[in-house]
Formats: C-alpha cells, structure tokens, sequence
C-alpha cells in the first residue's frame, strides 16, 4: 500500500523532505506542512506499519516513547501550554502520530476544541526559509535530550 505516510518516508530516506527535524530510534519527526498551529509536527515510523498494534515489545514502546520525547521538544522550543497527542489512521491508513502545541493565544472558540476544527487550508503552510529557526531548536532541544 502507498499512503501519503509511505511516500513521505521514502521522501525522508533520500533525504529530500524539508520538513525533516530528526531521526529518531523509531521514525522520522517533521514539521507538519500545514503549520495550523506554530510547531506542529508529526512522528512517522521506520518502517512504516498500518496501526500502533501492528508494532510489538520494544518496537511500540520506542514509537510511544519519540512521540513523548517529540512532545517535550515541541513544549520546551514554542512555549505552548501543553502537548495535544493523536493517532487516527483513518484518511491515511499507516501509522503517523500527531504532535500539536496549544497555546494561550488561541481564539476562545478554538482554544478548548478538538484542533481539527482550525482551518487547515487557510493555515500557514510550512516555508523552509521562515521555520528554519524553529526547525533548528527543534533540533537542538532533540540533540540534548538523546544526551
């Protein structure tokens, strides 16, 4: 099967994704491309599987374990409140963790509701030359927690 989760893990195995943040021990973390909330970013396993029950022993605990470590990056790095966490796999049948900041600036109506609801096609999308600093402390805040 060929998903857009498929397709952007080759992307990242050759290198050309621009999105790249990091390697992780389970996957591949990048920015998402529509940038509906500053630093959003995703967790995408390697190789990649249909769901998280597909991965076994210490396959799924590294995959939940990036996701966290992703998180705390994302936290420490935008300075947002918390850390939103979602795995659907509908739309795009592979696995693919969602990382989503949220902030205190957030509109009142969107603030407590599913971040879904924001307008992703009106969102910012990701532009290589404006999120590169984000990208680098990304990496940074990355680096230091493997040390």
């Amino acid at each position: 099967m060929s998903t857009a989760i498929h397709r952007r893990v080759a992307a990242l195995q050759s290198g050309s994704d621009s999105t790249f943040i990091a390697r992780l021990s389970s996957g591949w973390a990048v920015l998402g491309e529509q940038q509906f909330l500053r630093g959003y970013a995703l967790l995408l396993p390697d190789p990649v599987v249909g769901t998280l029950n597909e991965l076994q022993g210490a396959a799924r605990s590294d995959f939940l374990a990036d996701m966290a470590l992703l998180g705390d990056a994302v936290l420490a790095v935008t300075g947002a409140l918390r850390i939103n966490y979602a795995m659907f796999g509908n739309m795009e049948p592979a696995l693919h963790a969602h990382v989503v900041p949220r902030y205190d600036h957030e509109p009142a109506a969107l603030a407590t509701a599913h971040p879904w609801q924001y307008d992703w096609q009106a969102a910012p999308r990701f532009d290589a030359q404006r999120d590169a600093p984000l990208l680098a402390a990304l990496r940074a805040a990355l680096a230091a927690a493997a040390t």
